[in-house]
């Protein structure tokens, strides 16, 4: 395709690929012996998929999906925006309130990548910001093995 072409493709994660990352987050969670809310959304900011372990805070159901939109959409992990800028009277405060309110500024969040492009995200929400990004980062981390299983060795 040309430069000048009036549409472009755009990678997104599939399906099967959300569904990996759910299941190494749940393996994680089972680990640490907590419930987590665990949120996918794809490259378009939309659900993919979604599951709520059966002692997740309720309260945490959309901050995981939030988590997830905002860490694809801005194509970095949530946590970039818990520094000072973001507190009262820094630079960027009050994006929070933006995309409807749905911009979270709470660890949890992370992009998923392949070959350097951003096809969604995972978002965790119900423990800890920390305890979030290590459930989070396991299934990004089993989405990254399924991938580099997939195209083979290196050579």
């Amino acid at each position: 395709m040309s430069s000048n072409s009036i549409t472009r493709q755009l990678p997104t994660l599939s399906l099967e690929a959300a569904k990996i990352a759910s299941d190494g987050a749940q393996e994680k969670a089972r680990q640490m012996g907590i419930d987590f809310n665990i949120a996918l959304v794809d490259s378009t900011l939309h659900l993919l998929h979604f599951t709520r372990m059966p002692a997740a805070k309720l309260t945490s159901i959309q901050i995981a999906i939030d988590k997830a939109f905002t860490a694809a959409g801005h194509r970095v992990p949530t946590s970039t925006y818990s520094g000072k800028n973001f507190l009262p009277g820094g630079p960027a405060y009050g994006i929070h309130n933006s995309n409807g309110g749905r911009f979270m500024l709470i660890g949890g969040g992370i992009p998923i990548t392949v070959e350097g492009t951003v096809v969604g995200a995972i978002g965790v929400s119900t423990g800890t910001p920390a305890q979030d990004i290590e459930c989070a980062q396991a299934g990004v981390e089993a989405v990254e093995r399924w991938v580099g299983r997939r195209q083979g060795p290196k050579l």
